[in-house]
């Protein structure tokens, strides 16, 4: 059975919520120290001490866990609203300007939780205010005038440490939920290409269904002409080289529906990354005959195994073609390895990407270019990060560079 995970909101409050009840302990610590000596005010010390204590042993159980649901998060505040009213008691009640510091946790409970909970910790931070206006220790201080000057002082003193609290508690909270909502636009727009691959991969299988038969009746035709003893040599050299393309284009078509997005075969097995690439450019070269590349792989990512993927085989062989398409002789593939990602690098000869090419990076369809349909870049990149992965457009001095950068143990799993 599996076990609901907190949001990412409440996970990130309770580590902050956190932060703050250490920085507010050490604030009323310090507080308690300087009252007897600096101020002159006699405080009962040891009570304060001890609850100070029991709130700090209560901060560290609440920091070893990882997230609270609201209902735990709410009672935390109301723990927090509990040992503050206690210590207002023991040092004046209402009297004490640090009474004021009882709307930080109404605040944190505002912008951190629902409705029905913000409403509950704010109804119990004004039942201990009401309570000490009636009820706590007085604090014995001989001369009125520097009471009210001190009384002065605390409230200065209150604002200004609920004031910065508060402004970074929600600047912090502010900053969590725009990367949340950065999230979920990148999810949705991954849920829309998703779609848009799905579709695409339906009328790849309906074009491939119907494509099948001209393409029988072609391989017939080509084979009876090959029959005929008259044709010239250079006519019958043609003729092989057509009956060539002819059977790659059935092979492409038979894997159109597993390029579509239709699952492999659990029998797959890991192939090394160099025997993956070697019979990838094999078949990519019976595509590209009069095409001219190299393979330079480093020893480290030679060793490495990955499970052969056909959408992911399909976006290598489409960014072979677009290279191949400015710069056939000048092609070159270098797989290295960047940490605990296997880069494949692309390099063509050619005029590089053009300017908005680099600025979509492949994110949506471009308008048709010459004899290309303005998809094959984009569907590219929707396989690479289907598996954890990224696209790089750069150009460089020498023409154009296209980098796959693909996590390694994506490949094993998948």
């Amino acid at each position: 059975m599996s076990v609901p995970l907190p949001s990412l909101g409440f996970v990130l409050t309770l580590r902050r919520l956190v932060l703050l009840r250490w920085w507010l302990l050490a604030g009323l610590a310090a507080a308690v120290a300087a009252a007897p000596t600096l101020l002159d005010i006699s405080v009962p010390v040891w009570p304060l001490l001890a609850v100070l204590l029991l709130w700090a042993v209560f901060n560290f159980l609440a920091a070893r866990r990882d997230a609270a649901t609201p209902g735990e998060l709410a009672g935390q505040i109301g723990v927090d609203l509990f040992a503050m009213a206690v210590v207002c008691y023991l040092t004046g009640g209402v009297a004490n300007p640090l009474v004021s510091l009882l709307l930080l946790p109404v605040a944190v409970a505002a912008l951190a939780l629902p409705l029905v909970w913000a409403a509950a910790i704010a109804a119990l931070a004004i039942a201990l205010y009401t309570f000490l206006l009636f009820y706590s220790l007085p604090l014995p201080v001989a001369d009125a005038a520097r009471a009210a000057r001190l009384h002065l002082s605390g409230m200065w003193l209150t604002f200004v440490v609920s004031a910065v609290m508060i402004a970074w508690f929600v600047a912090r909270m502010t900053a969590s939920i725009r990367a949340r909502d950065a999230q979920l636009a990148a999810a949705r727009e991954q849920a829309l290409r998703d779609a848009q691959v799905l579709s695409l991969g339906q009328l790849a299988a309906g074009a491939a269904h119907e494509l099948g038969t001209p393409l029988a009746t072609m391989h017939v035709l080509v084979g009876e002409l090959l029959d005929e003893p008259s044709l010239s040599p250079s006519i019958r050299e043609d003729l092989q080289l057509l009956r060539q393309q002819i059977a790659a284009c059935k092979e492409i078509i038979g894997g159109l529906t597993r390029r579509a997005g239709i699952a492999r075969a659990e029998g797959d097995a890991a192939i090394p990354v160099l025997a993956w690439l070697e019979a990838l450019l094999a078949r990519w070269r019976s595509l590209w005959p009069q095409a001219s590349c190299r393979l330079e792989v480093e020893p480290q990512a030679a060793e490495q195994r990955l499970r052969p993927d056909p959408a992911f085989e399909q976006a290598v062989i489409n960014l072979l073609n677009n290279a191949a398409r400015v710069s056939p002789l000048g092609l070159a593939v270098r797989v290295t390895l960047a940490g605990d990602r296997l880069c494949i690098a692309i390099l063509d000869a050619g005029p590089g990407f053009p300017p908005e090419v680099l600025k979509s990076g492949g994110a949506q369809p471009l308008p048709s270019q010459g004899e290309g349909a303005g998809i094959g870049l984009w569907l590219s990149r929707a396989a690479i990060e289907r598996l954890g992965g990224r696209l790089v457009l750069e150009n460089t001095p020498a023409g154009g560079q296209a980098r796959l950068e693909l996590p390694l143990d994506n490949p094993e799993e998948r």
